[in-house]
């Protein structure tokens, strides 16, 4: 059932809801230009708005066709008519889509030494176009490793110097901050909706619709974010465990960055759950339990019986009962649901692993151990929670998610351990200093100080290139042919974009009230103005 049929009791704006997207849905359709470039300013612009998700099976046909016309066409001689601009924009719409689109598109924008023509730098549009276009690029690919040096400079340069309309250098500021690969779906189109409300070109249909839709969308993430505080007050943790981190409404932002779709509420609820839950568990063994405390967690939650609760100081009795219910919880709701029960044998074997993990880095720092980061990195991947989490959120997840999807997270594939890295990485690079003086395990950034000799800076520069490494693995994963389906990499792809935005310039989850308060409240709390 579709999220417009589930509320119908907005049944007159339902109706106008239904009416536009039909609309959208006919321009997608009509016949492609020439060039293909209004197309592709079309499509760009239903992204970027947030309602792409609506039409997903157009989109694809479109893309596809225009990918199968760039094949068929010799060596992309067909672009050659192309500005920096368009070539830039269906490069990576085409990437976005995993086509495996050659990055030679742009050799005809390279001078006589090979190198990207300077006089490229006055088109700002092309420019900011190319830069988005590089955040899609794969290894090897040296001439979007210079793009994004070289666009990077010049756009920093066209904010700085001012030069330019405003609504345009608006746009480049923020893709500094945030490029579109990075971005979360509904937090960019709350930032796209008056950027293309001032746009002279826009289209007023496509604009009225996504601000309908996004409000809509958000009375769906209110009433989900009212139980998810229901639900966490009972628990009565912020006045039973004081020393945790009190994060449920910022767990829910991280589950709605995953998906936010309508058909999610069951996913983005059990993902919320297991991430405050485990939020707790790691405020316990990192800054409260003792050693011989966290044993016993430990073994409590591999027998996974309500029996072992007894082995337990009262703190962590509250939080183990809290845990087995919320898989209780999940498992109620899969019985009812044909075939799928198997499921929650793997995400409570990941949970487990998880604490598994959390034991060891606890013995670690209580031993004062700093190891190097060829032994730090396996077992702090685990600790990032991405394993756990993308089992997590695969157990909310539709047919698209098999048997088979659970045994491929089992393999430690490539997807998953880059996207677990940027993770890791982006967190320790921002939290290491907080997280010395409350009492942590040493992070990446001791472990290759330590290590190499090196200083805090040299640290974390190695550890950026290891960013940079991670994220061309995850574009290199959703290329076609994919391992598993592609909405199963889109949600892990989300898992990294989430990190991205939460921790790029500190720690956004533990300062909650510094990065993520806006976010929250333009996501949850207030809506597009009509």
């Amino acid at each position: 059932m579709s999220y417009v049929q589930e509320t119908a009791n907005h049944s007159e704006l339902n109706k106008k809801i239904l009416e536009l997207k039909e609309e959208v849905r006919k321009m997608i359709v009509a016949p492609v230009d020439e060039n293909h470039s209004e197309k592709l300013d079309l499509i760009d612009a239903i992204q970027r708005l947030g309602v792409s998700y609506h039409f997903e099976d157009e989109i694809e046909t479109i893309l596809k066709q225009i990918y199968q016309n760039i094949c068929e066409s010799h060596n992309h001689k067909e672009a050659t008519g192309d500005d920096l601009y368009t070539v830039a924009l269906r490069f990576r719409l085409l990437r976005q889509q995993g086509y495996h689109v050659s990055c030679n598109v742009f050799d005809k924008f390279k001078n006589e030494e090979g190198k990207l023509e300077e006089s490229l730098a006055s088109d700002i549009r092309g420019m900011l176009s190319l830069y988005e276009a590089s955040f899609l690029r794969v290894h090897g690919e040296d001439i979007l490793d210079e793009a994004v040096a070289f666009t990077t400079a010049r756009l920093k340069t066209v904010v700085l110097t001012n030069l330019g309309p405003t609504s345009l250098i608006d746009q480049v500021a923020h893709a500094l901050k945030q490029p579109i690969r990075k971005g979360l779906t509904r937090v960019e189109a709350r930032h796209y909706i008056p950027i293309y409300q001032q746009d002279p070109s826009h289209n007023k249909v496509l604009l009225t619709f996504a601000k309908l839709d996004f409000n809509l969308l958000q009375k769906i993430h209110q009433e989900e974010l009212g139980h998810i505080a229901r639900w966490w007050k009972e628990l009565d943790f912020a006045r039973k465990l004081p020393f945790a981190r009190d994060r449920v409404i910022e767990c829910y932002f991280w589950s709605s960055g995953v998906f936010f779709e309508p058909q999610y509420t069951f996913a983005r609820r059990t993902l919320t759950k297991v991430l405050a839950t485990t939020s707790i568990i790691d405020d316990i063994y990192d800054v409260y339990g003792t050693l011989e405390e966290v044993e016993l967690f430990t073994e409590a939650a591999q027998r996974w019986d309500i029996s072992a609760i007894d082995q337990l100081p009262d703190y962590m009795k509250v939080c183990y009962k809290a845990l087995l219910d919320v898989y209780s919880e999940v498992e109620e709701t899969l019985a009812n649901e044909n075939g799928k029960l198997y499921r929650l044998h793997y995400a409570k074997e990941a949970m487990k692993s998880q604490i598994r993990a959390y034991f060891q880095e606890a013995k670690w720092f209580h031993q004062k151990y700093v190891p190097i980061l060829e032994e730090y990195m396996p077992l702090a991947l685990v600790t990032s929670g991405y394993a756990m989490l993308t089992t997590t959120l695969f157990v909310g997840m539709g047919d698209v998610v098999t048997k088979d999807s659970f045994e491929w997270l089992l393999r430690d594939p490539k997807m998953l351990r880059a996207s677990a890295v940027v993770c890791r990485l982006m967190d320790d690079i921002v939290s290491h200093k907080f997280e010395q003086k409350r009492g942590h395990v040493a992070s990446a950034v001791e472990c290759y100080m330590t290590q190499y000799g090196a200083t805090e800076e040299e640290a974390i520069e190695e550890l950026r290139k290891q960013i940079i490494h991670a994220w061309n693995d995850i574009n290199e994963e959703c290329l076609y042919p994919t391992t598993v389906p592609m909405p199963l990499l889109t949600r892990i792809l989300n898992l990294a974009r989430v990190v991205d935005v939460v921790y790029k310039d500190e720690d956004g989850y533990t300062h909650a009230q510094v990065v993520l308060k806006d976010f929250i409240a333009a996501m949850f709390i207030n809506p597009v103005p009509e």
